[in-house]
């Protein structure tokens, strides 16, 4: 329906500037922009608008162009504005000349020049596909600048030539910018008078603009008051997987009806509709999107799980770490973790380093809270490991190995049996159950570090 709006093909542009990195209201906003383009078969546009010379830097585009492509969002086209100056520079000297602008003096500590747009100071409606008619008096607006110099557009001049250049058909950005609108209508139709050829001059752009995003206390989502948690970065560095940021990203302010809300990228572009976008702010919840990454981290390939699993360990440089045991130790990883960061926080509180190499740990550890006998305890040590050693390594298994200690258990006392096991075998308290243990270590690890265990009772 939207498409039909126009006669032409659906053309968008997401136009971030580079004086910070990639905000996460940001990365919504540019996949909004992707979705609704896939979606009607159209063109998705990045251009980069980089006339702020004193804030823009090559470290934020890098940072905007790599976290974009790393959340899977493509572009069709890309612009940057540095590079288009001379288009500009002619829009301009045509205001000059046919008197949509002229040049003003100002005197505010010193003296300089800018150029102002003649504002005809109408009234101005339009059709917002989120919002609905929003209607602006450009009276309240006074002549406004729009260029420093032939030489320096700023924002809103630059913005609109290029969206005319480049036929962009909608405009879908963050509500904050609901405020510019009037001004960049009136630029707009004075370009075509000035240059009826530049691009879509038949027809101004449809607007959808969009809820912001807000932290938990309804306050916008903000640098400045959340620091580096707005950025994409920040997700992607703690071990979040990018087709998860961008689900649960497109749920914020979105949703496509029904109870479900585990979607691929290829589900969401299939199903986007602007007109299912609410009106109101988002809030952004971490442990829904913890939630959400630990389902699309269930669903993913074993081997590619493995591997990203495996690229983990290898930055924490394990004594002992090989690619055998974290096979077997997968489920539980995969078990507990929500993103892939909280292998490195489960190895910084001693959770993993056991499964690769034996624990060292004190003697009294090994002693069940109701009973703190050495002897005894030395000596139900001393029948698991009789019992273990009649086992074939081909039926040493949680399955086998639980038929016959757990009737051990039952008699002597499930803590009595279990808690000396689990540390002989983990050196910790708290761990997976220890039978899965004997299952993961195998007959011969399993039987040295019990044996390790009933030496350290003597």
């Amino acid at each position: 329906m939207v498409g039909k709006m126009t006669g032409k093909q659906i053309r968008v542009r997401f136009a971030p500037s580079p004086t910070g990195f990639l905000h996460l209201g940001n990365a919504r906003t540019a996949l909004f922009n992707f979705l609704f383009a896939r979606h009607t078969g159209g063109k998705f546009i990045l251009r980069i608008e980089d006339t702020d010379k004193e804030r823009d830097k090559p470290e934020y585009e890098k940072d905007i162009l790599e976290n974009l492509e790393w959340l899977g969002i493509k572009h069709d086209e890309f612009f940057r504005q540095s590079e288009r100056l001379e288009i500009y520079k002619k829009f301009l000297k045509d205001f000059l000349d046919k008197g949509f602008a002229y040049v003003s003096e100002e005197s505010e500590g010193e003296r300089k020049q800018v150029i102002r747009f003649k504002n005809p100071g109408q009234k101005i409606s339009f059709i917002d596909l989120i919002k609905g008619e929003i209607t602006f008096d450009t009276k309240e607006l006074g002549d406004f600048v729009i260029a420093k110099s032939v030489d320096e557009p700023i924002f809103h001049f630059a913005n609109v030539a290029d969206d005319k250049e480049m036929d962009i058909t909608h405009i879908i950005r963050g509500e904050d910018h609901i405020s510019n609108t009037a001004r960049q209508i009136l630029i707009w139709r004075a370009l075509t008078l000035v240059s009826p050829k530049s691009a879509a001059s038949e027809s101004e752009p449809i607007y959808a603009h969009l809820p912001l995003i807000l932290a938990s206390d309804r306050a916008k989502l903000s640098k400045r008051k959340h620091g580096e948690s707005v950025s994409v970065g920040f997700y992607r560095e703690q071990g979040f997987l990018p087709e998860a940021l961008v689900n649960y990203l497109a749920l914020l302010g979105w949703n496509p009806g029904g109870e479900r809300e585990i979607f691929s990228m290829a589900e969401l572009i299939k199903l986007f509709d602007l007109t299912k976008v609410q009106k109101s702010g988002a809030i952004f919840n971490k442990e829904k999107l913890e939630w959400l990454n630990r389902e699309h981290l269930k669903q993913t390939k074993y081997e590619v799980r493995i591997k990203k699993y495996e690229e983990g360990f290898r930055k924490l440089n394990l004594l002992g770490f090989n690619e055998e045991i974290l096979k077997k130790i997968e489920p539980v990883l995969t078990e507990r973790i929500n993103k892939l960061g909280d292998i490195k926080e489960m190895a910084d509180r001693g959770e993993l380093a056991y499964f690769f190499q034996a624990p060292e740990y004190p003697k009294e550890l090994l002693l069940w809270k109701k009973d703190k006998d050495a002897g005894r305890t030395r000596a139900r040590l001393q029948e698991v490991r009789k019992r273990l050693n009649l086992f074939e390594d081909s039926r040493f298994n949680l399955k086998e190995l639980s038929g016959n200690l757990m009737v051990l258990a039952e008699k002597e006392g499930r803590g009595e049996i279990l808690w000396p096991l689990r540390v002989a075998l983990s050196g910790r308290e708290k761990s997976p159950d220890p039978l899965a243990l004997l299952e993961i270590f195998g007959k011969e690890e399993s039987l040295a570090r019990i044996d390790k265990a009933i030496k350290l009772l003597e």
